[in-house]
C-alpha cells in the first residue's frame, strides 16, 4: 500500500531519468494522469500512454532527453504539499519555480494547473510539486 501515491509516481519519473530510461511504467489514477497532461503540454515528456489492465491502469510515459548532450528535459522534480503537512496558498502569494522557468503543480477549485494559469484565473490552492 502506498501512503502517497503523488510522490511515488514523482519518485518513479526521477529513478528512470536517473537510470537514462527512455519510458517509465507507473500505476494509474486520475490525478496522475492530470499531471502526465500537464507535463506532456508544458513538454518535459515526449509522450504518454494510458492503459487498461482490468485493474487500475497503467500510465506508460516517454521520457524527453536532448538528442546530443543525453539530458533529460526533467532536471528536478520536488514534492512540496506532503499528507502530514498540506501546503496551500492565496492567488496573491503563487510561487515562482525558477523565476518562471519551471512550473509548479497546484490542486485548485478548477482540478490540477500549472502556476501561471492559476495567477490568470486568479485562484489559490494547494501546492503539490515544482518541476524544472
Amino acid at each position: 500500500m502506498i501512503t502517497d501515491p503523488i510522490s511515488d509516481y514523482l519518485t518513479r519519473i526521477r529513478n528512470a531519468i536517473m537510470a537514462n530510461h527512455r519510458i517509465v511504467e507507473i500505476p494509474a489514477s486520475n490525478i496522475k494522469k492530470n499531471i502526465t497532461k500537464i507535463l506532456y503540454e508544458k513538454g518535459y515528456i515526449l509522450n504518454y500512454k494510458f492503459e487498461d489492465d482490468n485493474k487500475q491502469g497503467i500510465i506508460k510515459i516517454a521520457l524527453k532527453y536532448h538528442p546530443v548532450t543525453k539530458q533529460s528535459a526533467i532536471t528536478k522534480l520536488e514534492r512540496i504539499s506532503k499528507p502530514g503537512i498540506r501546503e496551500y496558498v492565496r492567488a496573491d502569494k503563487l510561487p515562482r519555480v525558477l523565476n518562471g522557468l519551471g512550473i509548479a503543480i497546484l490542486s485548485t477549485s478548477m482540478g490540477l494547473i500549472t502556476d501561471k494559469e492559476a495567477r490568470k484565473e486568479n485562484v489559490g490552492g494547494e501546492v503539490l510539486c515544482y518541476i524544472s
